[in-house]
């Protein structure tokens, strides 16, 4: 995959919660949602979203993971096809303490 050691945790988290969303029914989950289910605030998801898209940032492509939709003042995450796959490849997630 393509995210730093630093990204990693958040990045795995974000692609389960959005593939797990995606399997149960075929939507994206409303920032607010993702980020109440992984306790992080709006602006870091949608910088972490942002690396995972396929937009250019610094000049180099993200992997194409994650789009993100905005309807009216609601934003939304979606996985890709990309994303589904690099989601299989993930470790399997750990248990929390």
């Amino acid at each position: 995959m393509t995210t730093t050691p630093e990204q990693e945790p958040l990045a795995w988290a974000i692609l389960r919660a959005l593939a797990q969303a995606h399997g149960e029914s075929g939507a994206g989950m409303s920032l607010p949602r993702l980020g109440k289910r992984l306790g992080q605030g709006a602006s870091v998801l949608m910088r972490q979203l942002t690396l995972m898209s396929d937009a250019a940032v610094g000049g180099q492509q993200g992997p194409g993971w994650v789009r993100v939709v905005q309807a009216d003042d609601r934003w939304t995450a979606h996985i890709t096809e990309q994303g589904l796959a690099a989601a299989q490849e993930l470790p399997a997630a750990e248990a929390a303490p």
